[in-house]
Parts: C-alpha cells; structure tokens; sequence
C-alpha cells in the first residue's frame, strides 16, 4: 500500500511520487491535497484519476469554507486563492472527504487522520511526542496502524501494539529534506514500512506558484525542506 501525505497543490512532486513508487495494490492520502502550491485542480484530478483515498486536511477544509482565522498570512493567502481556483466539482470532491477513516485490509485494521484522533484538523503528533502522550493519543483506536499526517515530518513508532506512521509530505517538506516524501506499507504476515524520498522539478513548482502571485516564501522553502 502507498501512503502519502500533504500534496499541497504541487503537481510536480506529486507526479515524481508516484511515478516513483513500487507497484501497489491502492494508495491512501492522509489529507493537505491543495493549498501553498498553484495547482490545486491538477493535483484534485490526479487524485481522483488515481483512485487514491483521502481524509479531508485543514487547507482542504480552509479552501473550501474560506476559514483562515487560525493560519498564518502565507497559508490564508494561499488557501483563499486556491478556494477561487478550485472548479465546483473539484471543491465538491474536496467537502465530501471524510474526517477520518477505518478500513480493513486482510487481518489488519488501518485508521487513518490528517491531525490527530483528538484533532482531526489541526493537531500536531510530532516525532518527538513522548511515549506516554502517543498512547493516550491513539489508545482508544481500534486499529493495527495509524496513519497520520500535517506535520510534513516522517515518524515511525510502534508503540502498544500498534504502528503509527507519518509518510512526510509530498509537496512541502519540513525534515530539511527537499525531496518528496512517502511511505510504502507492507501487510504481509507481518507489518513492515519502507520510507521513500524522490527528487523532482522543484524550479517547475516555485515558478508556478510565482507565476500565480501567491507568496515567495512558499516558493522559496520548497528548495531548502522547512
């Protein structure tokens, strides 16, 4: 299974991702498809063409309901443009992602949230939670892995039975790492991860989001991974 996180309207590095990944028998999306980058439509149609499952994410919800109040200026700006360019089935596909997600595959449950089950938006599980907070976190979840998203930071923990894992992000690193990011789940017998980085056009996406009048620092960071 392809895990991914954090699109972020950045088609280039969403197309090096996938182009990237091993053959998988389905990928999910812990949410973030739009929002910093400048092709939030492409990234909405590659989603759907590709069948990839998604839970709704903060600049998901922010572009469609024009929510910003708790985003910094970047963010707001980014996330009220990408509400205007959004066609109407592509905000329409956006509304109707759901907050979270349980699903069986074989023996093993998976839930998975772009913040956290307390916070399915906003909150933060970064990897330096401690033990004890994680397990209040995700202890009343019934599942074998948890998959989580927002902090554009891969984590790997396994912890009181279960295997809790961040993929990063696709479109927005924050790890100091400028390549893209994801996860490959394996359900076997046993469960296993594998992290994966891919470079991809990263001048491509900064021109683009230049080129759409959104905020420098948004094409800037994409260089460095913060």
């Amino acid at each position: 299974m392809g895990v991914i996180a954090d699109p972020h309207s950045n088609l280039p590095a969403l197309k090096a991702v996938l182009g990237h990944m091993p053959k998988v028998d389905q990928i999910i999306c812990v949410g973030d498809l739009v929002g910093y980058g400048a092709e939030p439509n492409e990234v909405v149609e590659t989603v759907k063409s590709k069948d990839i499952s998604s839970v709704i994410g903060n600049h998901d919800h922010a572009a469609v309901t024009g929510k910003v109040s708790s985003f910094n200026p970047y963010s707001a700006k980014a996330a009220l443009w990408t509400g205007e360019a959004l066609t109407n089935e592509n905000r329409e596909f956006l509304e109707n992602l759901p907050r979270e997600a349980k699903f069986k595959k074989g023996k093993w449950g998976i839930y998975m949230v772009h913040g956290s089950p307390r916070r399915p938006l906003t909150e933060y599980i970064l990897p330096g939670i401690s033990n004890q907070d994680l397990v209040r976190l995700t202890k009343e979840i019934n599942a074998d892995v948890v998959i989580l998203g927002h902090t554009h930071v891969p984590l790997e923990r396994r912890i009181m039975g279960k295997l809790i894992i961040n993929p990063g992000a696709v479109g927005q690193p924050r790890d100091r790492d400028p390549r893209a990011s994801y996860m490959v789940l394996k359900l076997g017998r046993k469960l296993d991860v594998e992290h994966k980085r891919v470079s991809y056009n990263v001048e491509e996406a900064t021109q683009k989001i230049m080129e759409a009048g959104l905020p420098e620092e948004l094409a800037t960071r994409l260089n460095f991974g913060w």
